[in-house]
């Protein structure tokens, strides 16, 4: 970068790492490719996300978030730099992209999380999705319509990522993992994400390394990390205890290094 050009500065983001224990107990997490014609890792396997927008900043949406002891979003989240209002903006950016991009929906009615298995509940969500993709109606509309609480807490912080200073359009993303709530499943919506898959971390690492998927350096670091645990369990486990650092990788000889990553200290 020349002494003329500045970096831009990252849009605040999030992803979910959306995981299930499949028929044989064994953990998976859901992978979905971008559309070819996306101008951002076009044709690679990601976890849902998108970025914050105006409506996930509403401070009307606190009154639809299901309570739970010391909900504090900018503690849970370790980042004190963040206003309170901005730490819950993301949890709710996680909710709507999610439901946008995988028709799941961390939500819950009389205490139990909403189940989308019934024929009625099924055509109506769906309903809701594609009007909250086309901006016809909001999260909160469709809280307010249902009788919702979002369920923030089954979002737990596990990573944040910061796009390198090299890269035009930049991001710094808050990475969620969560599990698939019973009664649910996960679709693609077919514009931003086409093709999906469940699988475990063990075996997306091998169909990148034959070439078969494509994982950037995020997503294939997260994969990693996954693959190290012997079921959800241990990965719930961690999380639930991992400290959260912003990791701001920094091009090198073609490579990608992780300079503020404790393993490469």
């Amino acid at each position: 970068m020349s002494s003329f050009e500045q970096a831009s500065v990252p849009r605040e983001s999030t992803t979910v790492i959306l995981v299930r224990k499949n028929d044989a107990g064994q953990g998976e997490v859901f992978l979905a490719r971008r559309h070819q014609r996306q101008s951002f890792m076009a044709g690679a396997y990601v976890f849902p996300g998108g970025q914050v927008d105006a409506a996930d900043c509403d401070l009307g949406l606190s009154r639809y978030i299901s309570p739970t002891d010391n909900f504090t979003p900018q503690t849970i989240l370790q980042d004190a730099s963040l206003t309170p209002e901005m730490a819950q903006s993301l949890f709710i950016c996680a909710i709507r992209e999610t439901f946008e991009e995988t028709g799941v929906l961390f939500a819950q009615t009389g205490g139990n999380f909403i189940q989308l298995d019934s024929g009625q509940d099924i055509v109506r969500f769906a309903h809701y999705r594609q009007e909250l993709n086309r901006g016809e109606v909001s999260l909160q509309d469709i809280a307010a319509k249902e009788n919702l609480l979002f369920a923030c807490h089954a979002l737990i912080p596990y990573a944040h990522w910061i796009t390198p200073e090299i890269v035009p359009k930049r991001f710094s993303t808050r990475f969620f993992l969560a599990g698939l709530p019973d009664g649910q499943a996960a679709t693609t919506d077919s514009d931003e994400l086409t093709d999906f898959l469940w699988v475990t971390p063990g075996d997306a690492l091998q169909m990148h390394l034959r070439k078969e998927i494509m994982l950037m350096p995020p997503t294939l670091k997260t994969v990693e990390e996954l693959a190290a645990f012997a079921d959800l369990d241990e990965i719930f486990e961690h999380a639930r205890h991992r400290t959260i650092y912003p990791i701001l990788p920094e091009a090198a000889a073609n490579i990608l290094i992780l300079p503020h990553d404790p393993e490469n200290k």
